[in-house]
Order: C-alpha cells, then sequence, then structure tokens
C-alpha cells in the first residue's frame, strides 16, 4: 500500500508572530484540499516529506518550537524568494 499524501500549512506574518505556527495540516483528501487551497491562493508548495513528517505532530495554531526554525526558516526564503520579496 502507498504511503499516505501529506500536507502541513504554515502561517508567519513577521509583524504579528514571533514565530511560525502551522495553520492546517492533513493526509490523503485533506491534504489535497491543502494543497489545491495554496495553489488557488497563489501560495507556493514547498514538498518536503521529512519536514511535513515533523510539522503534522504540532497543534494548530501553536508556534513551532525552535528546534523546527532552521527547517521552516528554509522554506520561507523559498517563498520569499519565489515572489522576489526577501527581506
Amino acid at each position: 500500500m502507498d504511503d499516505p499524501k501529506k500536507a502541513v500549512a504554515i502561517k508567519y506574518s513577521r509583524d504579528k508572530d514571533r514565530a511560525p505556527k502551522v495553520l492546517a495540516k492533513g493526509r490523503n483528501e485533506v491534504a489535497e484540499r491543502i494543497i489545491q487551497k495554496a495553489k488557488e491562493s497563489q501560495v507556493p508548495v514547498y514538498p518536503d516529506q521529512d519536514l511535513v513528517q515533523v510539522l503534522e505532530t504540532l497543534e494548530l495554531n501553536f508556534e513551532i518550537p525552535p528546534e523546527l526554525y532552521r527547517a521552516v526558516a528554509e522554506v520561507l526564503v523559498f517563498i520569499y524568494a519565489l515572489n522576489n520579496r526577501l527581506p
């Protein structure tokens, strides 16, 4: 049997948040909806199943722990670069 498709959405606002938060997470159909919603909203999708595996263990709307800052920072740099908005 194939592994389930997984997705995690994170949210981060430099003006409002001290650290990124897990906004949504899910497997299979829920993962597909998260990815589809991101695409509809023109939010880049960063494919890193190892990071997803760790992030899916976190509670929704809670800040990620400091141990994950570096990994999530790589995702944010990727997204900012795609949007030509590197701070």
